[in-house]
């Protein structure tokens, strides 16, 4: 099973500079904060979607469909109770609150899904060279680097112990969710040790090659801008400028 994101494809959005799509990114996070109303919120959300389709990961995102509906559901019920509105529609129910709550529900997946097109269309170490260049000082770059580099580690960990168990007779298939949580608590302690002693590994090995050492560092990839990048700059600038423009007439 392959528990890492990125796809190596030759789409426009893979061949940018990983700072243009850091900006991309951040951006997308932009329009999902600015807008509150859950119409101009799902064309954000179709935006990402398009966006990923441009960028041949829409796979990715199916393998995340469940959560992804788990928290729109989870987001309008939890909102649609806990806000209180003027139009009555059932219960503590309301037209305002489940707005609300949709509007939510679609930052939240909107959000989701262009991280999701972002690590499924840039390498790790084109992040980190991007952070880099950004300006931002190489051990925090090189923890974030780590950090998408060890979630995939410790799902492909805990897939290797859950298979072993069921090797061993474990069943894990009961339709009972109790009954399978109950039976799952005993692999979390050889899923955190294996984390750990890996953990510690890697501390070792960066000791013992001097991490941290030297403040000036070279870097075997060179990332520059091209003429596809000042392009989607502009296009977001142009974007930008007209919800500024919308703002203020607003």
């Amino acid at each position: 099973m392959n528990v890492f994101l990125y796809q190596d494809k030759d789409t426009f959005f893979h061949r940018l500079d990983p700072r243009t799509k850091i900006f991309i990114l951040l951006f997308s996070f932009f329009l999902t904060i600015f807008f509150k109303h859950p119409l101009f919120l799902t064309g954000v959300a179709l935006f990402m979607l398009i966006h990923g389709y441009l960028s041949q990961c829409i796979a990715n995102i199916l393998r995340v469909k469940f959560p992804i509906l788990l928290i729109a559901l989870f987001s309008i019920i939890t909102w649609g109770l806990s806000v209180k509105g003027t139009t009555p529609i059932w219960g503590r129910f309301s037209e305002e609150s489940l707005r609300y709550g949709l509007a939510v529900a679609l930052k939240l997946d909107s959000m989701i899904i262009a991280g999701i097109v972002f690590l499924s269309t840039t390498r790790n170490e084109e992040i980190s060279s991007g952070v880099i260049r950004l300006g931002i000082p190489y051990k925090v770059s090189f923890s974030l680097s780590l950090a998408l580099r060890m979630i995939p580690t410790l799902i492909e960990t805990a897939t290797t112990v859950i298979e072993a168990q069921r090797s061993r007779g474990l069943d894990l298939r009961s339709k009972n969710i109790f009954t399978r949580m109950k039976r799952s608590i005993p692999l979390l302690a050889p899923i955190f040790l294996t984390t750990i002693r890996t953990t510690n590994q890697l501390a070792m090995a960066l000791e013992a090659r001097g991490f941290g050492l030297s403040k000036e560092r070279t870097s075997y990839q060179e990332i520059r801008f091209k003429g596809r990048d000042y392009g989607v700059f502009v296009i977001l600038l142009i974007v930008a400028l007209l919800i500024g423009f919308i703002l203020l007439r607003g």
